[in-house]
């Protein structure tokens, strides 16, 4: 099985980045790239632009964790957040629609898991619509317990304690996503690079 943080799709892998906060502008650039639609089932309710900035100005890459899969162009083709609670971990993700039905929903899942896992949280949750499909796809495969009221599902996995595996796969993960990331930057720097000097006359 493909370690959580790097997980294989088709050929290639999708590397999974444990966000800092140096990330929060990027972070805010994906939520604003989702639709009205997409916005809707990601939070469970309809919000502007100045409540998504006023939702990343208020994580707190200390005490909770984002993670996120870039883009060649080094956006954020998806986002997760695990917020950190007395009775376990919560979980959002978002894809952009370009990047969908990829993997990297499950990947991001995935790296959560682990993440809680070595922190010694017991259980995860996910609270989301009950028509958002990809999330109660993610939420089945993992064999989430769901209940549905009303049109909400509530989801909850319980973790197993960390072990050894987890650990170094945790470490392991993020420094690959690390070295994706400087390959990612040179290339697209040399793209800048061979775009500036082919703009320029002969």
């Amino acid at each position: 099985m493909p370690m959580p943080g790097r997980i294989e799709a088709g050929m290639s892998a999708i590397h999974v980045h444990r966000l800092t906060e140096a990330a929060r502008p990027k972070l805010l650039e994906h939520f604003l790239r989702l639709d009205t639609e997409d916005i809707r089932l990601r939070f469970g309710l309809p919000l502007g632009s100045d409540a998504i900035a006023a939702y990343v100005q208020g994580i707190n890459f200390d005490t909770d964790a984002a993670f996120g899969v870039y883009e060649d162009e080094l956006g954020l083709a998806a986002a997760a957040h695990v917020a950190f609670g007395a009775d376990g971990a919560e979980l959002g993700i978002s894809v952009l629609p370009g990047h969908r039905s990829r993997g990297i929903g499950t990947a991001l899942f995935a790296r959560a898991v682990e993440h809680a896992r070595n922190r010694f949280v017991t259980r995860m949750y996910m609270h989301c619509l009950s028509e958002n499909a990809a999330m109660m796809h993610i939420a089945r495969k993992f064999g989430m317990n769901i209940c549905v009221d009303t049109g909400e599902a509530e989801a909850f996995l319980k973790l197993e304690p960390a072990d050894q595996a987890s650990l170094s796969g945790e470490l392991m993960g993020q420094r690959l996503a690390l070295f994706d990331y400087a390959l990612k930057t040179q290339a697209a720097a040399m793209r800048h690079i061979a775009a500036s000097l082919g703009g320029k006359p002969g």
